[in-house]
C-alpha cells in the first residue's frame, strides 16, 4: 500500500468533496503530492482523523519533525510555506503548544463568548437595517455584504484592530487560503504580513486598550520569556485567519443550504429542529476548512489495512471528508438534513489539544445572523446562479467556502 502512486490533490479545490472521497474509499491514509509537489499523505476517514489528532506520535512543528523543511529540502521558496514556518498556537507541538495557547484562552471561554452576545446581535442588527434600504426585487451579495461584514467587525474590534489595517489584512488572508498562489504571490504577501504586523503591534503598544492584542502585548512586555515578538506576530495573525475566514464560509454555508433546501428551512421555521441544529448540519457537510495543514509523523505509524505511514513524512486531515464519512453518517451523508442525529459527530473544528478556540464564538455568530436574517426578510430567496444550480466556491483545497451568495431579499413590488 505505501508504494501506490499518489493522488495529486487539486489547488483549486475544484471537485473537493468529490477528491475527499475517493482518497476516503483508497484507505486509511492515501499518498498524495501537494501543490508545489510536495509528497504527504491524506487521512480523510472520521474514525483515523480523530485518532490521529491525539496521537502523541503527530507533531504540528515542522522546525522540529519535518525533516524536508529543516534539511532544506522544502523552504520558504514552497507557496504553501506560510503554513508551516509561522510559528504560533497551531504549529506547536507539547508543552510549547500549552504555553502559546495560555495567553489567549481567556478571551474565548465560554462566559466570555456568551458576553459578547449583545455586541454580536448589536452588529447583525445594524447590517440587516442596511440590508432593508436594498430596494425590492434587487439582487445582493449576501457573503459580502453579511456574512463578510458581520467576523471582520467582531474578530477586529476583539483584538483592537485600527480600520487602516482591515483590508491590508484580508488581502493576507485571502493570499493564505489561495492555493494556487505562486511563489512570487507567496513571498510578496509573506512581506506584507509582516509590514502590515509590525505596524499593528507598535500601535498597539503606543495605544493599548481593552483588547486581545493590548493583553497579549502586555503578557509579553512583563514576561518576555513567554511569547517572542515572533510568535507574538504569528499568535495574531493565526487568531484573525481563524476568527474571519472559516466563520464566513459557516455563516454562508448555513444561509445557502437552508435556503437551496426549503423543506430543511421549514423544520427549523416550525420548531422541528433548532437553528443550532442547522448550524451543526452545515459544519457537518461543509467544513469551513477542508484540509489542515500540516502533521508529521514522529514514528512510524501503523494505520492499518497494510499503511504505515513513515517517521518524518507530512500528513494533512481533511475535515470535508470527515463530514461525510458514510461509515458515522450513512450512506445519504452528503444529504443536509437538519434533524440527522449525528449532525453534531464533526470535526469541522478539530478535536484534542487543537480544537478551535473560537469554535463557541463562530456558532453563536453564525446562529445569530442567521435567525436574525431570516426572520427579517422571510420571502429571501436564491437569485441568479443561485437560483439555477451551485454556486462558484473559492479556489483553494484548504478554505471551503462561497465566492458569492447572491439573493432577493424580498420579492419585487414587496
Amino acid at each position: 500500500m505505501n508504494r501506490q502512486c499518489p493522488i495529486m490533490i487539486d489547488p483549486s479545490g475544484g471537485d473537493l468533496h468529490a477528491e475527499a472521497a475517493r482518497i476516503r474509499e483508497q484507505a486509511p491514509a492515501t499518498p498524495v503530492l501537494l501543490p508545489g509537489g510536495v509528497p504527504g499523505w491524506a487521512v480523510n476517514r472520521h474514525a483515523d482523523i480523530r485518532r490521529l489528532l491525539v496521537d502523541p506520535r503527530v507533531s504540528k512543528d515542522a522546525y522540529r519533525h519535518w525533516p524536508a523543511w529543516t534539511g532544506g529540502e522544502v523552504g520558504d521558496e514552497w507557496p504553501l510555506a506560510i503554513w508551516v514556518s509561522v510559528q504560533n498556537m497551531i504549529t506547536a507541538y507539547g508543552s510549547e503548544h500549552a504555553r502559546l495557547r495560555r495567553p489567549v484562552a481567556a478571551a474565548f471561554t465560554a462566559r466570555q463568548t456568551q458576553a459578547m452576545r449583545p455586541r454580536v446581535e448589536a452588529v447583525v442588527d445594524e447590517l440587516l437595517e442596511r440590508l432593508a434600504e436594498v430596494p425590492p426585487g434587487e439582487v445582493v451579495d449576501l457573503r459580502a455584504e453579511f456574512a463578510h461584514q458581520l467576523p471582520t467587525r467582531i474578530i477586529f474590534e476583539l483584538f483592537g484592530i485600527p480600520e487602516w489595517a482591515w483590508a491590508p489584512l484580508h488581502r493576507i488572508i485571502h493570499g493564505f487560503f489561495d492555493t494556487q498562489i505562486t511563489t512570487e504571490q507567496a513571498r510578496r504577501n509573506t512581506v506584507e504580513l509582516e509590514r502590515v504586523m509590525t505596524a499593528l503591534v507598535a500601535h498597539r503598544r503606543a495605544h493599548p486598550g481593552e483588547d486581545v492584542t493590548s493583553a497579549l502585548i502586555a503578557a509579553r512586555e512583563a514576561d518576555g520569556t513567554r511569547l517572542s515578538e515572533k510568535e507574538l506576530h504569528d499568535n495574531l495573525i493565526l487568531l484573525f485567519t481563524a476568527g474571519y475566514e472559516t466563520s464566513v464560509n459557516l455563516i454562508c454555508a448555513v444561509l445557502h443550504e437552508l435556503l437551496r433546501n426549503p423543506d430543511q428551512l421549514a423544520l427549523v421555521r416550525d420548531g422541528h429542529a433548532a437553528w443550532g441544529d442547522a448550524v451543526e448540519e452545515a459544519l457537518r457537510v461543509e467544513a469551513p476548512a477542508a484540509y489542515a495543514l500540516m502533521r508529521f509523523a514522529l514514528e512510524d505509524i501503523d494505520m492499518g489495512e497494510g499503511v504505515v505511514i513513515p517517521k518524518g513524512d507530512p500528513i494533512v486531515v481533511s475535515f470535508a471528508s470527515a463530514g461525510r464519512d458514510p461509515q458515522v453518517h450513512g450512506p445519504d451523508a452528503e444529504r443536509f438534513d437538519v434533524t440527522r442525529a449525528t449532525r453534531g459527530q464533526h470535526l469541522s473544528f478539530g478535536f484534542g489539544t487543537h480544537h478551535c478556540l473560537g469554535a463557541t464564538l463562530a456558532r453563536l455568530e453564525c446562529t445569530v445572523a442567521v435567525r436574525r436574517l431570516f426572520e427579517r426578510f422571510p420571502a429571501v430567496a436564491l437569485a441568479g446562479s443561485g437560483a439555477d444550480g451551485d454556486l462558484e466556491r473559492v479556489e483553494s483545497f484548504i478554505s471551503n467556502g462561497l465566492r458569492e451568495l447572491p439573493v432577493v431579499l424580498s420579492p419585487q413590488g414587496a
